[in-house]
């Protein structure tokens, strides 16, 4: 069975960028990473230079089923916390899989 990437994107005013990629690594990443079958979670972001930063929460797992450990039986649907309201200006409400082809 193939590795799994998770990708989700958001985007929060540039001024919250540090606080929100902090809150993200406190409860998503942080739940991700301690989900039986994660194989690492980062946080990424990019100033868009338009008052905007893009946010992109990547995570590796070893398969759909262990994602299946963070995100239950809908996976394509993104987990919010609770203050992601305040932060997030656009948001993707989807997740995108995509199987992680090794080098042989």
């Amino acid at each position: 069975m193939a590795r799994t990437a998770r990708v989700w994107r958001g985007w929060v005013r540039t001024g919250d960028a540090d606080a929100y990629a902090a809150y993200v690594e406190e409860t998503g990443v942080g739940e991700y990473r301690r989900t039986p079958g994660n194989e690492g979670a980062w946080v990424l972001t990019r100033d868009l230079g338009d008052g905007r930063t893009e946010v992109v929460a990547l995570s590796l797992w070893e398969s759909l089923d262990a994602v299946r450990g963070f995100a239950g039986d809908d996976l394509e649907a993104a987990v919010y916390y609770p203050e992601d309201d305040r932060f997030l200006v656009q948001r993707e409400d989807t997740v995108t899989h995509y199987a992680v082809h090794e080098p042989r």
